[in-house]
């Protein structure tokens, strides 16, 4: 086997994200494992370039993981021949002019969500990487998690038959920031900075619903800002002005509705931080990230409403275990994966710069919903 390098620069690894998942989970997981195989028995060696601001912060963490290539210059890193991808987990408001001098510097890339925070932003860099003819792609990293990918397997199979409903539940409190830190950073829950909810978590349900049921065709939404003072990371007080939840009603292709309650102003009730029940002709299914359970209209049990007598039946007991049958990897390590194969091999790659735009544009639609207090078609993306 021959072995090829490819040089990926990463913006953003000395944040949560783009460090956990990214760099260790995903980059340095490719190469503990040998490297990735390629269809015509080439094995690829990625070799990350850190970049960002805080030179002690990259120094620290290249030694922690016997890196070489670290730098604070964005442009340094771009005219390096040997860099061939660049990936953006930086702050929303920071993504697209790298994007767009990475693009201008011949380099593939690939990046975290939300693409931009405009779709006018979105079109445009999708655009010029096609005339640049470079590749691109966004993290849809959601799809590959365990738990989705056997409520796939069922909905595939016809286990559920045709599709009626979706009914959805993501998040979990985040401190305020006085008594406790918060789990997030500030900037999220500042409008300026490019923080919100809906700009967070709808590109997520976009490229969910679609890769798994129908694309969205409507959606209406009411987005709101629950808590209006947080406490930054230097524990000053400060407006938070994003909204911190929203609840909204989806129109899918086909006919099945789809209802998401997003929010950091929620205490977790549920087997996991998201889940989904999904009710169709044959049967319905429950998946979070990790597990999936199952019901069958054959086995579905008979409830009788009656308030006035104790409730004998246990419900969640009623419902079959999905089994793995197969290991899962990382699901941003998979995602990866199947991007550096596009770029070197030309295996085709489903989550590109237009399904980021189709994710921002959904968000963009769900905040107008908002302010309008309407339904709101979503149309097709211009060419």
């Amino acid at each position: 086997m021959s072995r090829r390098t490819i040089g990926i620069a990463l913006a953003g690894v000395t944040g949560r994200m783009g460090y956990r998942q990214h760099l260790v989970r995903s980059l340095l997981a490719i190469r503990e494992q040998g490297g990735l195989e390629l269809p015509d028995g080439t094995v690829l060696w990625p070799e990350p370039v850190l970049v960002g601001r805080s030179a002690d912060k990259l120094r620290a963490i290249a030694a922690r993981h016997g890196l070489e290539r670290w730098t604070t210059s964005l442009d340094e890193a771009l005219a390096d021949p040997a860099v061939e991808v660049y990936f953006d987990a930086q702050v929303t408001s920071a993504r697209i002019k790298a994007l767009n001098a990475a693009i201008a510097a011949g380099k593939h890339v690939y990046t975290e969500k939300p693409l931009a925070e405009s779709l006018a932003e979105a079109l445009d860099v999708a655009a010029l990487a096609d005339r640049a003819g470079v590749k691109g792609g966004v993290v849809q990293d959601k799809i590959f998690l365990p738990g989705l990918r056997k409520l796939r397997r069922l909905i595939e199979g016809g286990a559920l038959g045709r599709v009626l409903s979706v009914r959805g539940e993501f998040g979990y409190w985040v401190f305020e920031g006085d008594w406790q830190p918060a789990q997030r950073p500030s900037w999220n829950y500042r409008r300026a900075d490019g923080g919100g909810i809906v700009l967070d978590m709808f590109p997520h349900w976009s490229y969910i619903l679609e890769g798994l049921i129908a694309p969205v065709r409507s959606v209406y939404a009411h987005a709101v800002t629950h808590l209006p003072e947080r406490w930054d990371e230097q524990g000053r007080a400060y407006t938070a002005d994003a909204d911190d939840a929203a609840y909204a009603v989806f129109e899918l292709e086909g006919g099945a509705v789809a209802q998401i309650n997003s929010s950091w102003a929620v205490r977790v009730y549920r087997d996991e931080l998201v889940e989904f029940q999904v009710d169709g002709t044959e049967g319905s299914a429950v998946a979070g990230l990790r597990e999936c359970r199952v019901q069958h209209r054959a086995v579905s049990p008979r409830p009788v409403w009656d308030p006035d007598v104790p409730n004998g039946e246990s419900f969640r007991g009623q419902w079959a275990r999905v089994p793995d049958n197969q290991e899962f990897d990382n699901g941003f390590k998979a995602q990866w994966e199947q991007f550096l194969a596009h770029v070197v091999a030309g295996t085709p790659f489903p989550h590109d710069l237009r399904s980021g735009a189709r994710g921002v544009q959904l968000a963009e639609l769900a905040l107008r919903s908002a302010r309008e207090g309407r339904r709101v078609e979503v149309p097709e993306l211009p060419r």
